[in-house]
């Protein structure tokens, strides 16, 4: 009983305390403590445990900075969407209001007002920078595997997450990685029969910029939960 209280308060700080970093310090994170992230993560649930992810991720500060230098380049002179999975034409209801709420609260944290089109521009294109982030993973999925693997994807994403904050290393998932998919697996060598899900950029936050002092909301059970 004392293991399963351990363990359930452990995974309450975990979940609590978890959050997007949106500003990282230049400190590298050591390769056994990488290795040891992905090893925990590894360990998701997959579809008849097929586990059909694989990460590409870059392991030093020249590999990030060649990359970073690249992707902004290249985001720099085309805004089309070029992803390997189709982004959401639009958000509608609840969903409009939450994405709303997240991007207000994010600009409010850095006095970013409604009008300031050209700071908010600049916040957003902060994502093709890895937000200064020393790492980033980019995870892939086989094509051929459909809208299933898409779902064992997501199972290892949220596992990376925690296992990093266990590890005491922040963390940025990234679909705005993907909208540039055909760049980023030519420049990784990921053949055309895998299939970009997202990025994730990590290291040790900068915990005294503002941009990591906010936190976005949750909703309420009850709009997520139906009991029968």
């Amino acid at each position: 009983m004392k293991s399963q209280c351990a363990d359930l308060s452990a995974l309450d700080r975990l979940t609590a305390s978890r959050y997007t970093s949106r500003a990282y310090q230049s400190r590298t994170v050591d390769h056994e403590t990488i290795r040891s992230i992905v090893s925990m993560a590894s360990r998701s649930a997959s579809w008849c445990n097929v586990q059909p992810w694989k990460l590409v991720i870059t392991a030093n500060e020249e590999s990030t900075a060649h990359f970073r230098q690249a992707l902004v380049d290249h985001a720099a002179n085309s805004s089309a969407i070029d992803s390997d999975l189709p982004f959401p034409p639009g958000y509608q209801g609840v969903h409009a209001q939450r994405r709303r709420s997240a991007g207000l609260a994010l600009y409010t944290a850095l006095g970013i007002t409604r009008e300031d089109t050209e700071r908010r521009a600049s916040q957003a294109f902060e994502n093709y920078q890895l937000f200064g982030a020393p790492h980033v993973a980019i995870v892939t999925v086989p094509a051929c595997l459909g809208s299933y693997a898409l779902v064992d994807a997501g199972g290892l994403v949220a596992y990376f997450l925690l296992s990093a904050q266990a590890h005491g290393v922040a963390s940025t998932p990234q679909a705005a990685l993907a909208r540039h998919a055909r760049f980023v697996r030519s420049y990784f060598d990921i053949p055309d029969t895998e299939h970009m899900v997202c990025g994730i950029s990590f290291g040790y936050a900068e915990d005294s910029h503002p941009v990591n002092q906010f936190r976005t909301s949750r909703a309420p059970m009850d709009e997520l939960v139906r009991f029968v």
